[in-house]
C-alpha cells in the first residue's frame, strides 16, 4: 500500500489532512477528504499515476469537501460519503461552506454507504464504521490488514472533534470512540482530520480512565 497525507489549506487558512490511498499492484486509488488545494492533490495523484476509483468524504463539512468537484473532473473516481451525510453536501448550514468562506459548494455524491460496508481498491479492503457525533453522519475507515484508520473528525491524537455544530452530539460522538473505535487493535494506527496521526492504545485513557493523554 502506497500511503500519502497532505496537508491542505481551506479558505481560512486552516490545515486539513487529505489521504491518498493506492494499491501498488493495481494503481487503484482512493482520495480521502480533499478540502483544499485541488491542484496539490492532483500533482500527487499524477504522481502516483494514480487511478481514482473512489473519493471518500468522512464527512460534509466544506473545509474536507472544498477541492472535491476539481479532482473528480480531472481524475475521475465515485463519490463516497454515508447515508446521513449526504444531504448535508447540498445544505449550506449543515456543510458551514459559507461560514468558512468557501462559498456555496453543492455535490451529489454517486453511493451512499453504510455502517459495515466494504470498499475495496485493487487487494486492499476497508470497513466503513459510522461514527456520528461530530456530523450524524460522521464515518471512518478501517484497514485491518495494514492496521490503519481515517478518522475524519472523530478521533483526534488527545481530543475528538466539535460538538457544537449543526447535526453534532457530544453524547454520540463519545459512544462512537469508546464503543466503535477504541474496541479496534491496540496497535492500530489513526489518521485524522487534522492534526498528527496516533496509535488506539493511547488514546483509550481518554476515555475509558478519564486522564489526559501522556505524551513520550
Amino acid at each position: 500500500m502506497i500511503l500519502k497525507r497532505l496537508k491542505v489549506q481551506t479558505s481560512l487558512g486552516d490545515d486539513t489532512n487529505c489521504y491518498i490511498v493506492e494499491d501498488e499492484k493495481t494503481k487503484e486509488t482512493m482520495v480521502i477528504d480533499p478540502g483544499g488545494e485541488a491542484d496539490k492533490i492532483i500533482e500527487m495523484l499524477d504522481i502516483l499515476e494514480a487511478k481514482v476509483k473512489y473519493i471518500y468524504l468522512t464527512h460534509c463539512h466544506g473545509d474536507h469537501i472544498g477541492a472535491v468537484t476539481k479532482v473528480k473532473n480531472k481524475k475521475g473516481g465515485k463519490i463516497l460519503i454515508h447515508r446521513d451525510d449526504a444531504e448535508g453536501l447540498n445544505d449550506e448550514n449543515i456543510n458551514l461552506s459559507l461560514c468558512i468562506n468557501m462559498g456555496d459548494i453543492e455535490l451529489e455524491p454517486d453511493s451512499r454507504v453504510d455502517d459495515g460496508d466494504l470498499i475495496h481498491i485493487g487487494e486492499l479492503e476497508f470497513k466503513v464504521i459510522h461514527t456520528p457525533g461530530h456530523t450524524k453522519g460522521g464515518s471512518s475507515l478501517y484497514c485491518q490488514k495494514e492496521e490503519l484508520l481515517f478518522s475524519g473528525d472523530t478521533l483526534f491524537r488527545g481530543t475528538w472533534g466539535r460538538t457544537d455544530l449543526p447535526t453534532s452530539s457530544f453524547e454520540k460522538i463519545i459512544d462512537s470512540i469508546t464503543n466503535k473505535l477504541l474496541v479496534l487493535p491496540n496497535e492500530t494506527i489513526v489518521y485524522p482530520g487534522h492534526g498528527k496521526s496516533t496509535v488506539i492504545k493511547e488514546e483509550k485513557s481518554i476515555y475509558l480512565e478519564l486522564k489526559p493523554r501522556q505524551e513520550l
